[in-house]
């Protein structure tokens, strides 16, 4: 074990509708207060806050579909927050848009002590959630995330 992982560098998602995608991600790009280094017609990239968000194209077979979250590959992408007012900022900035689905709003939840997050699905169905966990964001020893129903197959 050599503890050198330092964070994520980036996540990258890959659009169904990529006009329609990058519309929204642009906007989040700016709240976010990222820079924007790439804007083309198959990349979209922000830098910031220790990480960067991309979206890019996707294949033409795939071509306006959306993201099945239950599909092997990507569940959802979590960003933490600095506090908890971040995330309420965060569910005020996106509850007013139409172009998204929030699956809920900012709340408290089982995974860790304090653990406040909102959630919701960008524009091709993609799971987005931004987090907040208090203190250096672990559980104590021997505790374990959530509780009996916690992965309950959503």
């Amino acid at each position: 074990m050599t503890g050198d992982l330092n964070g994520v560098a980036h996540v990258i998602l890959t659009a169904g509708d990529f006009e329609r995608s990058t519309a929204f991600w642009r906007d989040m790009i700016a709240y976010l207060d990222l820079k924007l280094v790439l804007d083309s017609e198959h990349m979209l990239y922000g830098v910031g806050g220790r990480t960067a968000i991309g979206i890019r194209t996707g294949s033409p077979e795939n071509a306006g579909k959306r993201f099945d979250q239950g599909a092997p590959g990507l569940h959802h992408a979590c960003f933490r927050m600095r506090d908890r007012a971040a995330i309420d900022r965060v569910h005020a900035f996106l509850k007013g848009r139409d172009d998204i689905h929030i699956v809920h709003a900012p709340q408290e939840e089982p995974w860790a002590p304090g653990y406040y997050s909102v959630l919701f699905e960008d524009p091709d169905g993609i799971r987005i959630e931004f987090n907040h966990v208090p203190g250096v964001g672990l559980l104590a020893d021997g505790q374990e995330i959530g509780s009996a129903n916690a992965f309950d197959g959503s």
